[in-house]
């Protein structure tokens, strides 16, 4: 097998684990409060990070003032703001709604770069960020459904997953601004340490443990610190390596699909033609963002020549 097959299937395998996010959360938001849930994931995997630190030999950088805000901002947001509003979205959305959301996160990427530094969109962009807002609408109107046939709160829970993914967003652009960039397993590291320390006060003030955790719920943050948070950077970081910019984020486009495939199979949620409708938007806006990606790379390489 090739450097580049290898380097497909782990960021597929990665991109699979990250769509399981929804489900795990979904099987959280049933017995855990969000902010607990959320200190616990972090605390289960800052050891293996840590020992992938030591294992690796890297060694902790010391940023100026300015990373160090950037860095705290993007733990904030990405970290923290991101699993606590998938977590209550998730209890008034279905997870396969939830799984066509997560989805568009390279279309609203896009849209907050170019809102925050005013940078010029191309075509591809443009229609991509129109077939992830066609996406959302789709799961979150229903076309031919009346308001009997799905939870009223259904669109609040779309809504706050939409939330967290603009959230991640802001992570990515905030990422840009670091003066002296990370190595992949010195920031996952330092994303973790910081979002367990920002995270911890407000799970104390939850006083979960005042009342009976279910079993599912305990092994939903189990897995999501485990297999998302750290085998799936680990397969990512393994693959992206081995691939162009824009071929790794086309692989985005699993997210959606696993999110679906496995909102049906071990949730036993059916997923109707609104979301099979939405996920197909959201894969062409990824497929757009990434050709994008790929004429912004190109341009830069004729540049460079």
């Amino acid at each position: 097998m090739s450097e580049r097959s290898k380097g497909m299937w782990l960021c597929a395998l990665a991109m699979a684990t990250v769509g399981s996010t929804v489900v795990a959360s979904k099987l959280i938001a049933s017995g855990l409060p969000p902010f607990t849930a959320t200190a616990l994931r972090f605390a289960l995997a800052l050891p293996v990070f840590a020992a992938f630190m030591w294992f690796m030999r890297a060694r902790w950088p010391r940023p100026d003032r300015h990373d160090a805000v950037l860095l705290l901002c993007q733990a904030a947001a990405g970290s923290v703001g991101y699993t606590v509003l998938l977590i209550l979205g998730v209890r008034w959305a279905p997870a396969a709604d939830a799984g066509v959301v997560t989805g568009t996160l390279p279309a609203m990427a896009a849209l907050v770069a170019v809102l925050a530094l005013r940078e010029r969109p191309g075509r591809y962009l443009v229609g991509g960020i129109a077939l992830a807002s066609l996406g959302v609408l789709a799961i979150t109107l229903r076309p031919g459904e009346s308001g009997d046939d799905r939870a009223p709160t259904a669109w609040l829970g779309n809504l706050l997953v939409l939330a967290a993914v603009a959230l991640e967003s802001l992570f990515i652009l905030l990422n840009k601004r670091l003066r002296v960039p990370l190595q992949p397993l010195v920031q996952s590291t330092a994303m973790v340490a910081l979002g367990l320390l920002l995270s911890v006060i407000p799970a104390l003030l939850e006083r979960a443990w005042l009342q009976p955790v279910p079993t599912e719920a305990l092994a939903g943050v189990a897995y999501y610190a485990l297999v998302p948070t750290v085998a799936g950077f680990l397969l990512w970081y393994a693959g992206a390596a081995r691939l162009r910019g824009a071929e790794a984020a086309l692989f985005t486009a699993l997210m959606p699909v696993s999110a679906l495939v496995l909102a049906a199979w071990w949730l036993g949620e059916a997923v109707g033609w609104a979301q099979i409708a939405g996920a197909a938007c959201v894969l062409g806006a990824v497929g757009l963002v990434s050709l994008d990606g790929r004429r912004r790379e190109g341009a830069v390489r004729q540049a460079d020549v």
